[in-house]
């Protein structure tokens, strides 16, 4: 056999190992460089956080920059001016408040008044606010010579029994037609007048009040004329007590 023949067959195998051995070391040296990259990105992605985490300030963004800051709003940093209306409104505010004192005030001090004025011993003076009284007629219509009678009633609510004037000055009973005072208990009383009576509480004082159909007035010497057919009305009020009365009564004369 030749000895050129064994060259040929050991040079071709020696050439396929050598591709082959370079190879191998091409895809190596390729692995080690895609890893040193990998391991570069990652130390500079960690270095990254590292210096934001420790107060690192990064480069301005367009955007953020041309965004207001929070902290420069000019509400929070100018001091506030009051409008007209809120103004207004504190003004209406005291008002009320000054109104509705001063309205305690008063209500306090008429409770306080009141009160002072209250009986709060038997024998002592009735309260006005504490009397109620009343006139009825005992009929409607008159004919003839038939006289007006009243029956007057003056009831106190006070708590302890207390004393009132029903004298016929002070308890006045009055007639009159339209504008025209016709007649008057007070007119033409002989003596003081004066009639004081101790009131219990719930029990009526009663008196009954009769006309002679006769006109009354200041001069007690004068003739009376009698009183002329028509409509008459008639009420009792008591005199220095705050303007107590009763309800008026309307009667007719035939």
């Amino acid at each position: 056999m030749d000895p050129d023949t064994f060259r040929s067959d050991i040079g071709i195998e020696g050439t396929d190992v050598y591709w082959r051995r370079r190879m191998a070391v091409l895809t190596g040296v390729l692995v080690v460089v895609a890893v040193v990259a990998w391991a570069c990105t990652s130390a500079s992605g960690r270095q990254t956080s590292a210096g934001a985490t420790k107060g690192a300030t990064p480069a301005p963004d367009a955007l953020v920059v041309s965004l207001p800051s929070p902290l420069a709003s000019p509400s929070a940093s100018a001091s506030p001016t009051p409008s007209p209306s809120g103004e207004t409104e504190a003004k209406s505010d005291k008002g009320d408040k000054a109104d509705k004192n001063g309205k305690e005030g008063k209500d306090g001090k008429g409770a306080k008044d009141a009160k002072a004025a209250a009986p709060r011993r038997p024998g002592d003076p009735c309260d006005p606010n504490e009397l109620v009284i009343s006139l009825r007629g005992g009929q409607q219509t008159y004919a003839g010579s038939a006289e007006p009678t009243f029956l007057l009633t003056l009831v106190s609510t006070a708590k302890v029994d207390c004393t009132v004037d029903v004298g016929p000055r002070v308890l006045e009973t009055r007639i009159i037609s339209g504008n025209d005072r016709v007649w008057s208990t007070a007119d033409c009383v002989s003596g003081d007048g004066d009639d004081i009576q101790m009131l219990k509480r719930g029990i009526p004082y009663v008196r009954t009040i009769r006309w002679d159909r006769h006109r009354s007035g200041q001069d007690c010497t004068a003739k009376r004329a009698a009183a002329l057919p028509g409509t008459y009305v008639a009420w009792t009020h008591a005199d220095g007590l705050d303007g107590l009365h009763s309800p008026k009564t309307v009667f007719y004369l035939r």
